[in-house]
């Protein structure tokens, strides 16, 4: 069975993701910082028949990033490795003159710097696999310029290039940047807690990255509502 690492799993859109890897048949090793709720999650995903391995733990940690890669070694492999973890840099989000310094290398170090780490982690057995990817969760503020979403912009800007760039130097890989556009998230919540606005459902969103899987595209950057438009 292929073998996925999904960072930021226990809930939102990795939570999703996970639930529709397990469902066609992926075995998974999960993480997220918070124990318990990637616990849940695990159970939820394994439900499905799949090896489920959760290991609780920071993405910026080298000797965790180890881990994840030791986990999927142990389960077969890594066939793809999905960095979904992210941090704002403020909650909620405030304009470029209030951003903390602390909190913008906090994001750049969660949403960057660790999802290079992984990668490199990760880059032996991804090249070894049948059909290794590597598939990034980016934003429209990674492209357009919203007040108060800079600093987590400039991060996921930051991570679109860093993809791209992959995509060049290991052309035997499929690496993709994905914006799934607003969602129903904690992240959300927690960016812009004044906008009770209805959002779409996370799980919603997961045929788009399945699609890229069973298509495989070129390495680039996608929107998932382009994605789920071409499913019609």
């Amino acid at each position: 069975m292929p073998v996925a690492i999904i960072t930021g799993a226990s809930k939102g859109l990795g939570r999703a993701l996970a639930q529709g890897l397990a469902a066609r048949g992926w075995d998974l090793v999960l993480d997220a910082r918070g124990p318990d709720r990637l616990a849940e999650a695990a159970v939820l995903v394994s439900a499905h028949g799949t090896r489920v391995t959760a290991l609780p733990g920071d993405v910026t940690d080298p000797a965790h990033r180890a881990e994840l890669v030791a986990a999927a070694w142990r389960l077969g492999g890594v066939d793809l490795v999905v960095h979904n973890a992210s941090a704002l840099g403020a909650e909620p989000l405030v304009r470029l003159e209030e951003l903390p310094l602390e909190g913008l290398r906090r994001a750049l170090e969660v949403n960057l710097v660790a999802a290079l780490g992984l990668m490199q982690e990760a880059l032996p057995m991804l090249r070894a696999a049948e059909a290794g990817a590597v598939l990034v969760v980016s934003s429209d503020a990674a492209a357009e310029a919203y007040p108060a979403w800079g600093g987590y912009g400039a991060s996921k800007a930051a991570l679109d290039q860093l993809a791209a760039v992959l995509a060049v130097e290991e052309p035997g890989l499929r690496v993709w940047a994905v914006d799934p556009k607003d969602m129903e998230t904690d992240l959300y919540a927690a960016a812009v807690p004044d906008d009770d606005g209805p959002r779409p459902d996370p799980a919603g969103v997961v045929p788009a990255f399945l699609r890229l899987l069973d298509e495989r595209p070129a390495s680039g950057r996608h929107g998932a509502p382009a994605l789920l438009e071409g499913e019609r």
